[in-house]
């Protein structure tokens, strides 16, 4: 059977969203198959096991996570400094702030993969070919910090994600404040 992208795509999309309002034990094919408004079976013929799933799940959060490649060449513009890596991270935020259930599905995946190896795999790799794309580029572009620091800003954002999209604390902190203040106390 000759696959087609875009409904690959659309049922992937529709997996995010039942991973996102329903947790991991919530994610079945006939759940997808309702969410994506597809005949039942058509998310299993696209995806035949739970793990190619939850691998195709992994494949487009990453797509739809990754930074427009035009932005690119603007910042590689600028002059390397603190006002363009909290611009930077503030891109992350938008990117994880866009839909919501890409991100909430993201920590739901966070939370499988402690109990799947399967997944852990799958969303580990990601993960560090992530990170390891952010230690490039500031490098690339001459901008202050190394991989530690990378890492605490890696840490701090997904805390003030999980934060912002779950039960947030009533700090009078906006998020764009909380960037700030990582990239001043994190890149000193």
């Amino acid at each position: 059977m000759a696959r087609n992208d875009e409904r690959r795509s659309a049922l992937a999309d529709a997996g995010i969203r039942v991973l996102a309002e329903e947790g991991a034990r919530g994610l079945t094919h006939r759940a997808v198959d309702t969410i994506a408004g597809t005949p039942r079976g058509t998310a299993s013929n696209y995806f035949p096991t739970r793990d190619d799933l939850i691998s195709a799940l992994v494949d487009r959060i990453e797509e739809r996570l990754t930074p427009d490649p035009g932005t690119i060449p603007a910042r590689e513009s600028r002059p390397p400094n603190k006002a363009l890596f909290a611009d930077y991270l503030r891109d992350v935020v938008r990117r994880l702030s866009i839909d919501p259930h890409v991100s909430l599905a993201l920590f739901e995946l966070r939370l499988e993969a402690t109990r799947k190896p399967t997944v852990a795999t799958a969303l580990g790799a990601w993960r560090q070919r992530a990170f390891r794309d952010d230690v490039v580029f500031n490098a690339a572009t001459g901008l202050p910090g190394g991989r530690t620091e990378i890492a605490l800003l890696h840490y701090a954002i997904d805390g003030l994600m999980l934060d912002h999209l779950t039960v947030p604390l009533d700090t009078g902190l906006t998020i764009d404040a909380a960037v700030n203040e990582f990239v001043e106390r994190i890149l000193k």
